[in-house]
């Protein structure tokens, strides 16, 4: 086994949020499902990312009990589930311990969210060495407001925007049917 994919943030959290019904792939947890079931079928490793904000009373305060992984997506016991106070999964976790143990030297990323813990992963996971495969229809955004307060990035234009800034340069953009998946 020398690839793992790595299954960022699709949490109950983002649920919870208002911004939800404006969210760019709502059926994300199905779309991850059908990567990790892709990765379990030819014994790569899975590895689950939950994102925790710890006393902050919000929805990604473990104490409020949405920091769990959205129905549909249950870890196997050999699947570590890491959790992580940073925006990538590398910095508050030992996930590059678990993957230089393992002998892992490429990773699948798809979650929550796009152009935040996902690209950054990416980004962090290509400068520590690792070969970068980035699903994007595996991941959602939200639309995000200018700093003015005056109009917003629409979520087509942040996807298309994360593809340009990682491919070529930190990962390769793939979908899940390239992966083997269904169309």
């Amino acid at each position: 086994m020398t690839k793992a994919l790595i299954v960022i943030d699709v949490q109950e959290s983002f649920r919870q949020r208002e911004s939800w019904r404006r969210v760019s792939t709502p059926d994300v947890a199905a779309r991850a499902g059908e990567l990790v079931s892709l990765a379990r079928k030819v014994g790569d490793l899975v590895v689950w990312v939950l994102h925790a904000e710890p006393g902050t009373g919000d929805v990604f305060d473990p104490a409020q009990g949405f920091v769990r992984l959205m129905d549909g997506l249950e870890p196997v016991p050999r699947e570590p589930v890491l959790v992580k106070t940073s925006r990538n999964a590398f910095t508050t976790t030992n996930l590059q311990q678990t993957l230089t143990e393992k002998g892992i030297r490429e990773l699948v990323i798809c979650g929550i969210q796009t152009e935040q813990c996902c690209e950054t992963t990416a980004r962090v996971a290509a400068d520590l060495g690792f070969g970068v495969t980035f699903v994007t229809e595996a991941t959602a955004t939200f639309p995000i407001p200018h700093r003015s307060g005056v109009g917003e990035l629409g979520v087509d234009e942040i996807i298309e925007r994360t593809e340009y800034a990682l491919s070529g340069r930190f990962a390769t953009i793939s979908t899940i049917a390239e992966l083997g998946g269904v169309p």
